[in-house]
């Protein structure tokens, strides 16, 4: 049995969920002038899903934290002059491209995994290499299509081979054009010291679990380790050379690790008021958030309708450093609709109310409807807040 080292600091519940808050940017002045790059800097992973309501996830991620940026402006930040990549961290995520050398381990694993879901015929690999040494920048369809015809998992063997090497890092994805991913070979898109930067599988692994720390501020072994999707395992064989210290937080049932640089100063500021991505890197881990906010959290889009609690795509708001509801929202037009409104108390209507009206402003509608609220006697207060 390993045998921890003595705790750095003892943290209170309150102080654990401020360091929280503030290593994911929520707490303090946002860093406008880094925008939506220093956001991902920051974040370190913004993930990316195909569900779109108010607008896509990895677009909500620097609104949640920023304010109204323009969706144009998000999109250039993330993909244009070489800044960013697409690659398997907690799930598909646009990445720094400064940690491209931290994924070497993950890209080596591919290669040696075998055998593959997909058959690959002879030639198609060096096919498409080839192709995108003449072509330049392609999407699956441009390499001669993404399917064969039948269901969506029913890929061509041109899309089997693109999506083959960009697992084992010979191809980037360097943008989504119209969702689709765009594929470049790594000796042209990634800058060349980064490509040539040859880290060991330990080495990948301290600083990921470094620089998840340092995302989270505060996390246990479970919350660190799931920010790139590592194994606890993997998590234990570098810990002690991470920078991370072991803290000791209030409620918490399992030891902690901290970034020292959170400790070092009280977590104050002003605290955002904004609706969540159930994608956002703060609810990642469902334990994490019901341990720091007292909320349960879960995407309920691949739930079956009537099984359904809050609806389809429910955005917890945050609001005051806590989570004190969720909608379920839609577009009709320029209409922003609240098809299904759950709030904790009456004292969420006016944040409530607040986040919606700006959200709706910020997606280009002009009004928001609510149709349902889980506490039929906030209703009226909460329409009455949004006029």
């Amino acid at each position: 049995m390993t045998t921890l080292p003595r705790p750095a600091a003892e943290l209170s519940a309150d102080e654990a969920r401020r360091i929280a808050l503030r290593a994911q940017g929520f707490l303090g002045a946002p860093d406008r002038r880094a925008g939506v790059r220093g956001v991902l800097r920051h974040l370190g992973a913004v993930q990316l899903d195909t569900i779109s309501v108010l607008a896509r996830s990895h677009e909500l991620i620097p609104y949640a934290r920023l304010g109204a940026v323009g969706r144009r402006t998000v999109e250039d930040a993330y993909w244009t002059e070489g800044h960013s990549f697409e690659y398997w961290s907690h799930a598909a995520c646009i990445l720094p491209v400064e940690e491209w050398p931290h994924f070497g381990f993950r890209r080596r694993a591919y290669r040696a995994r075998l055998p593959w879901h997909h058959e690959l015929p002879d030639g198609t690999y060096d096919t498409v290499i080839k192709q995108l040494r003449t072509e330049g920048p392609l999407t699956a369809s441009e390499l001669g299509g993404a399917k064969n015809g039948g269901e969506w998992w029913d890929w061509s063997a041109s899309k089997v081979a693109v999506e083959r090497a960009l697992m084992y890092g010979e191809v980037v994805c360097t943008e989504r054009r119209g969702w689709k991913r765009v594929y470049d070979l790594a000796e042209r898109a990634i800058p060349g010291e980064l490509l040539d930067t040859e880290l060991d599988d330990r080495e990948c692994l301290r600083r990921l679990v470094r620089l998840a720390g340092q995302s989270l501020g505060v996390g246990t072994r479970a919350d660190i380790a799931d920010y790139h999707r590592l194994k606890g395992e993997q998590f234990d064989t570098v810990v002690a050379d991470s920078g991370l210290v072991p803290v000791t937080v209030e409620g918490w049932s399992k030891p902690a690790w901290a970034d020292p640089e959170a400790l070092a100063t009280v977590p104050r500021g002003r605290h955002r008021t904004t609706l969540l991505s159930p994608f956002d890197s703060l609810i990642w881990e469902r334990a994490r958030t019901e341990r720091i906010f007292g909320f349960t959290h879960r995407l309920e889009a691949y739930v079956p309708k009537p099984k359904r609690v809050y609806g389809y795509f429910a955005m917890p708001l945050l609001s005051g450093g806590g989570l004190l509801g969720r909608v379920d929202p839609a577009r009709e037009g320029t209409t922003l609709v609240a098809k299904q409104v759950s709030l904790e108390s009456a004292k969420a209507v006016a944040p409530m109310a607040r986040a919606l009206r700006e959200a709706a402003e910020w997606v280009g509608c002009d009004a928001v409807r609510v149709e349902r609220v889980d506490r039929p006697e906030l209703t009226a207060p909460l329409v009455s807040a949004l006029t």
